[in-house]
């Protein structure tokens, strides 16, 4: 597959992770134009390859349907460098997601409470899995479940009752760091005499 040239190309790509409406994509829209990066939505692009959206993959096919949908995005849909990834919300939590996800680039899991996360994503009709008598509820299960995953994987930045460009810098104060990291440990070491 071939994909269009930007700016970074060569940067080490960075996905965003975290519940639906943490702000990923608003996030993720900054950041790549503050690196040089080109922006991609998971599930933007599923919808755009499939023809369809997310609420009708999960109503023709099914939940694990879509997750190997995710999983295939991950591992061939995108460049292998130079992209800033908003990934679904439940990309991460299948077996192996986790370590394919930090063996593709730097991983950074955005959080917030799940009153502001409901406020958020209420009457949102791509939220299938909130589509419930007490989406709240709903809300605070799949949160407790999921964060344990999340925080294995990603390094960490509130999104709760900061602005968009707090966050934004937050996050790519991140990336600078751990891209810098990598490239430190990955380069070889020097030798003396």
């Amino acid at each position: 597959m071939k994909f269009p040239r930007q700016a970074n190309a060569s940067g080490l790509n960075l996905y965003l992770i975290g519940f639906m409406g943490v702000g990923k994509s608003a996030v993720g829209r900054s950041v790549a134009r503050q690196l040089g990066m080109r922006f991609l939505d998971s599930d933007a692009e599923i919808e755009a390859s499939e023809g369809r959206s997310i609420s009708d993959i999960f109503a023709d096919e099914g939940e694990t349907a879509f997750r190997g949908k995710e999983r295939a995005f991950i591992e061939t849909g995108h460049p292998p460098q130079g992209v800033v990834v908003a990934c679904g919300g439940g990309l991460p939590i299948p077996a192996g997601m986790r370590e394919l996800l930090l063996s593709k680039g730097i991983v950074v899991c955005l959080f917030a409470n799940p009153d502001t996360i409901l406020e958020r994503t209420l009457g949102s009709d791509k939220r299938p899995l909130l589509r419930t008598e007490d989406p709240l509820e709903r809300v605070r299960a799949l949160l407790a479940e999921r964060e344990p995953i999340y925080m294995q994987t990603g390094i960490g930045v509130c999104a709760e009752g900061r602005s968009l460009s707090e966050v934004v810098r937050n996050v790519v104060r991140v990336y600078r760091r751990e891209a810098s990291s990598r490239k430190q440990s990955a380069a070889p070491a020097q030798r003396t005499s």
